[in-house]
């Protein structure tokens, strides 16, 4: 049976370091703090940004809400992107996605200063990670590979498969793990014979919010099997694995609930503290 990756163990590791940071920041006079920009009334964001906001106590950052509802106008939302943009007590801004439908999320993340991007999804700070520069990383992608760390997990040489192409997780994911010099095939709903293709990965992640799609045939045995998936169901969380079937397969394995959520909400927590470190020039 795989060994069990502990998004929630490491999640905790990396609130700690991020906790001490904020620490060092405080006692050179400046307090951290992170702008939430909730827009609507959608129940798994509204989960989501109380479980940040519990995080962001717990590491000494100060979270500033602003919780709109879905009838305001993106000039609206882009007013209070600049005016978080503008105030040198925020340090972190997030805006919560999905936005509503009507809203160019495009245009709301575009419009964060780079620099107090706490998810990491800016063009620019995207760009510095195409071009190996250090900065801001996606927060979901840059959580597995501290969970790679933690297990001594070395992606180096090895052959990563990243199934989904978004944004958000498989476009950072397989340049994080090309950065670690693996050898990256990336894959996605037109790729021919997926599970085949899947069966050569060493490191396998699944990022496309299909539950339970990635089976047993989709598994070499010994592999390393990341799922990023969340999806609610009538039975609960369930991830894009087959978890069941896949277990007795891998060597490794991340579970849903418990693996790679935790992770999104602590690299959101670092980024935030090593935004506000950069704001006072403390070295990391």
């Amino acid at each position: 049976m795989a060994q069990i990756i502990d998004g929630e163990l490491v999640a905790a590791e990396v609130r700690g370091k991020a906790a001490a940071l904020v620490a060092r920041v405080k006692a050179a006079g400046v307090d951290p703090g992170l702008a939430v920009v909730l827009v609507g009334e959608d129940p798994a964001s509204q989960s989501y940004v109380r479980m940040k906001e519990k995080d962001c106590a717990e590491a000494g950052i100060r979270s500033v809400d602003y919780r709109r509802s879905a009838d305001i106008t993106q000039d609206e939302l882009n007013a209070i992107i600049d005016e978080c943009n503008a105030d040198p007590a925020i340090h972190g801004i997030l805006v919560q996605l999905p936005l509503p439908a009507g809203f160019d999320e495009e245009e709301a993340l575009e419009r964060i200063s780079p620099e107090k991007d706490a998810d990491g999804l800016h063009p620019q700070n995207m760009g510095r990670l195409v071009r190996g520069i250090d900065g801001t990383r996606a927060c979901t992608p840059w959580g597995v590979m501290a969970m790679l760390d933690h297990y001594g997990i070395d992606p180096s040489g090895k052959h990563a498969v990243v199934i989904g192409r978004s944004s958000i997780v498989g476009k950072p994911m397989a340049l994080m793990l090309l950065e670690r010099n693996a050898t990256v095939t990336m894959c996605h709903s037109r790729t021919v014979d997926l599970a085949s293709v899947c069966r050569t990965a060493d490191i396998l992640v699944a990022a496309v919010g299909r539950p339970g799609m990635v089976t047993a045939e989709f598994v070499k045995p010994g592999a390393v099997v990341i799922d990023v998936g969340i999806n609610r169901t009538e039975d609960g969380l369930v991830g894009d694995v087959d978890f069941a079937a896949v277990e007795p397969l891998a060597s490794w394995i991340t579970p849903v609930p418990g693996g790679v959520g935790p992770m999104t909400r602590a690299m959101l927590i670092m980024n935030t503290a090593e935004a506000a470190a950069r704001a006072v020039g403390i070295d990391r």
